[in-house]
């Protein structure tokens, strides 16, 4: 599987079909994902290790191990690991369009705005 580096940890995709998308997301210590929403996609978010805080529409999730998050289309979401270890999480995309194009930046650390 091909690993995708960016400035807060890395993903890579497990699979890629026409009804969904699935990655396993690293979120390194101390980093977080940029505040987004998908016009075109909802997001199921299932972490197998570590801890953090999701942010679903200015609410804020603690989650670690275990922890399930839905995200429908449309919601503003980031996460961040705010301990020393990595955070990791399986992402499924559902919906009718999978690119990262569809990726709506309100806020991120990156300057990726």
């Amino acid at each position: 599987m091909k690993e995708t580096f960016r400035p807060w940890g890395k993903f890579c995709v497990l699979l890629d079909d026409d009804n969904c998308k699935v990655k396993k997301i690293t979120v390194n210590p101390g980093q977080s994902l940029s505040y987004q929403y998908h016009h075109k996609r909802s997001e199921d978010w299932v972490f197998t290790s570590g801890t953090g805080v999701v942010t679903i529409d200015d609410k804020e999730i603690n989650v670690s191990t275990g922890s399930k998050v839905h995200i429908p289309v449309l919601s503003r979401h980031s996460v961040r690991n705010d301990s020393d270890k990595n955070l990791e999480f399986i992402e499924v995309q559902t919906g009718d369009y999978f690119g990262e194009d569809d990726i709506v930046r309100l806020n991120d650390i990156y300057g990726r705005c």
